[in-house]
């Protein structure tokens, strides 16, 4: 039996609404191959992609009134997981296939793919800056081979944008300014803040767009905010330098939230749901779209690094890494995801 690496009794990104048109749309969560469609009243639902009669891919069906079709025989399953119909055939006593609990809210889907009964949807996080009108965003989606921890980790740990990211957001002065780390309530903060610096050409350009100085020293923050499962929400942004920094006054600073739901495909893949809410100019749909095409060639020299580093682990795995100040966010993101896989296997053993 494999280890349970993730957290399962939790609410993830699982595809964002333009991902499911009219045709059944496949993907794998957790470990569990999946198939989402529409039902007949335009609602998001998730299926096991398996049908019960020969095991084939329901994905590789269609959908029609609201049912999804098998593409091999023709069986026709509602979105409850019951088998509805197949021509010719009696399917009464057909098993049920397993639905999952399915949220269409934010501008994502959202899936529960633990324990059914306990879905609840006022568990998913409330984000502010995807209805409010003061507010823009712009993301994509980036499927990754690397386990959804070591992604944890390097959102949590900064310091490799100096390195990594040298053209665009790094800066000597990001590993020479210390990190702080704590808990706040449940979520994990680590913090770094840059007083009197040059900014860095991504956010020359970001004061640019804000009609501000690029030119001119600035005091630069970096916040990360880790929240069970693997939710990470960063704030970011630099201010023209003696005016408070993080607490600068909007017309002196240019700042954003770099949003980064990590959600597990399965122990050594994810798909990753990145983007930036920003909440000045938020009506400039073509500074979004460029924000946009800036964050994801930022996010794209990850992925190399991180794919790298998890063929190095499996080819490795009797070799310890260390651990330093630096990881002080990712060591404790990961003991709360420990700690949260340890409560839910010791409510299945208890419920047995």
């Amino acid at each position: 039996m494999t280890q349970q690496t993730f957290p399962l009794n939790t609410w993830y990104v699982a595809c964002t609404p333009d991902e499911i048109e009219t045709q059944p749309f496949a993907r794998k969560i957790c470990n569990i191959p999946l198939v989402f469609f529409r039902n007949q009243d335009n609602e998001i639902k998730a299926l096991e992609d398996f049908c019960p009669h020969r095991g084939a891919a329901l994905s590789l069906g269609f959908v029609e009134n609201g049912q999804l079709v098998c593409g091999y025989h023709g069986l026709r399953m509602e979105d409850s997981g019951k088998v509805a119909s197949m021509p010719n055939q009696r399917v009464e006593n057909f098993p049920c296939i397993k639905a999952y609990a399915t949220v269409e809210r934010y501008g994502f889907v959202w899936l529960w793919p633990g324990d059914q009964a306990l879905a609840d949807d006022k568990l998913i996080p409330e984000l502010e800056w995807a209805i409010s009108e003061n507010w823009a965003y712009g993301g994509g989606l980036y499927h990754i081979n690397c386990d959804y921890r070591l992604m944890v980790d390097n959102l949590m740990d900064l310091t490799h944008e100096t390195y990594v990211h040298a053209s665009s957001i790094g800066q000597k002065e990001i590993d020479e300014s210390p990190v702080a780390t704590k808990m706040e309530g449940k979520q994990v903060v680590t913090s770094r803040f840059m007083d009197g610096v040059f900014a860095p050409p991504f956010w020359k350009n970001a004061l640019k767009a804000n009609d501000l100085a690029d030119d001119v020293l600035v005091d630069r923050w970096q916040v990360c905010r880790f929240d069970l499962p693997s939710h990470i929400m960063i704030e970011v942004g630099v201010a023209h330098a003696g005016h408070g920094g993080y607490n600068a006054p909007a017309e002196v600073k240019a700042s954003s939230v770099v949003v980064d739901f990590i959600t597990p495909e399965s122990d050594t893949s994810i798909w990753y749901f990145w983007g930036m809410a920003r909440n000045f100019k938020p009506q400039d749909q073509s500074l979004t779209d460029s924000i946009r095409d800036g964050q994801g060639k930022i996010f794209a020299e990850d992925q190399e690094v991180l794919e790298k580093q998890q063929q190095n682990l499996l080819f490795y795995p009797d070799r310890q890494v260390l651990k330093l100040d630096i990881d002080a966010g990712g060591v404790m993101a990961r003991r709360l995801i420990e700690r949260a896989i340890k409560q839910e296997q010791n409510s299945a053993a208890l419920a047995k």
